[in-house]
């Protein structure tokens, strides 16, 4: 351990001549809400937005120390290692080739070409990353060049380390808690390996998104499995399966202490933080403060620090961001309406809406019954409990109806 104390040190003062070392802040706002002090380390502001450039520069760094001779990394990735290993790419004055899925919205591919310049080729191929991975791979042996990790490497773990030397240097003392977002856990890997040497008394919780718990599902099965299904909206942490070193790294860990961050409730967390602080966070960003309202009882008067993991947003998302977070918060909901097919009835059904209820969507799915016609509708309020009562006049007047609003299958072809 004190080696790799020593080591993540040295990593972190290599890591000055890229960028300084992200703010440590006290956000206020959340530091009153829970009665505790509220730390972000904000790995959004990072010249990539986000920590993964930390993991790629100390992996290139070691790999032409021990081989100066390299000078070609490959890597799979359609988001931030992308742009990590782009930005070291150009560092460093190797060349890099850095596969993608052909689905990765342009946004993504250009940002990767700008940090990496004439340094980097980007080949796009694969529907799917499982396709896109096993193509870099296959050119990686052919070209001889080396395969650069998102998570699963040994001094990408170190690199990644460098956040808890930060912390501690910035915050002056051990902190009571640090919150960290896990995908293939690069992160909580160097980060706990550090503190667990160097500050022994400090306590640690991990978030996953719900719908790709791959740390717990370790954690529990006592090895690395892969998940069956994962949700992909968190797409910075969204992982089928932890690594193996990363998996080593973390054993440690009681599965109760990781949390699952419902993919709907981090987008309320996100707009929170955009709307209230003004602070741009990509889902995977936001894991570690969405969780606090689950804490809350656990932080009061505590110092707890909150990796913020990455800014890497594309505004485009942001409809399906509020409507994600609307349907979490019971403020929007979609039905299915039988409505009667007679002169007034949809005048009878209008007047059984509150004054904060408002149409957000009517369409017709079925006009060729002569006495029903079925009527996808949504409604937006600004009360979740209005939605009580309109059901209780519906059933009132008898009307019939079908809450569809949590139906995955019905809302992926209807909303």
């Amino acid at each position: 351990m004190t080696d790799f104390v020593q080591s993540a040190r040295h990593t972190t003062e290599a890591l000055r001549d890229l960028f300084e070392a992200t703010p440590l802040q006290r956000n206020d706002h959340l530091s009153a809400r829970y009665g505790a002090e509220i730390w972000l380390k904000r790995e959004d502001l990072t010249p990539v937005r986000s920590y993964k450039l930390r993991g790629a520069f100390n992996a290139m760094r070691k790999m032409r120390a021990a081989r100066p001779d390299l000078g070609h990394f490959v890597c799979a990735s359609a988001g931030n290692h992308a742009q990590g290993m782009a930005y070291a790419c150009r560092h460093f004055g190797v060349r890099g080739t850095i596969f993608m899925p052909v689905t990765t919205p342009q946004q993504k591919i250009d940002k990767t070409r700008t940090f990496g310049g004439a340094a980097i080729e980007i080949v796009l191929t694969g529907d799917y990353f499982d396709q896109t991975l096993a193509a870099s791979q296959a050119y990686c042996r052919d070209q001889g060049a080396h395969f650069l990790s998102p998570f699963d490497d040994p001094d990408v773990i170190e690199g990644q380390a460098s956040v808890a030397v930060e912390v501690l240097d910035q915050l002056g003392r051990a902190p009571d808690l640090v919150i960290l977002p896990v995908g293939g856990g690069g992160l909580a890997s160097g980060v706990t390996r550090y503190l667990r040497a160097a500050a022994p008394g400090t306590a640690f919780r991990f978030v996953e998104p719900a719908g790709g718990a791959s740390l717990r599902a370790a954690l529990e099965a006592g090895a690395p499995v892969t998940l069956p299904r994962i949700n992909s909206f968190v797409d910075g942490a969204a992982v089928a399966r932890l690594g193996t070193h990363t998996f080593d790294a973390l054993k440690w860990a009681d599965p109760a202490q990781v949390l699952l961050a419902p993919e709907d409730r981090i987008c309320i967390t996100m707009l929170e933080m955009l709307n209230v602080e003004g602070i741009v966070l990509e889902p995977a960003g936001a894991l570690s403060v969405d969780v606090l309202p689950v804490l809350a009882d656990e932080i009061r008067g505590k110092t707890v620090v909150c990796v913020t993991s990455g800014g890497n947003f594309d505004f485009e998302r942001l409809p399906e961001v509020k409507e994600r977070a609307q349907r979490y918060s019971g403020l929007k909901k979609y039905f299915i309406l039988r409505m009667p097919q007679r002169p007034g009835a949809l005048r009878e059904f209008l007047n059984m809406l509150g004054p904060q209820d408002d149409i957000t969507r009517f369409e017709y799915l079925k006009k060729s019954a002569r006495n029903f016609g079925s009527v996808l509708i949504g409604i937006e309020t600004k009360q979740a409990g209005q939605f009580a009562l309109l059901a209780e006049r519906m059933n009132e007047a008898g009307f019939a109806y079908r809450d569809i609003t949590g139906d995955e299958a019905l809302a992926e072809f209807l909303i």
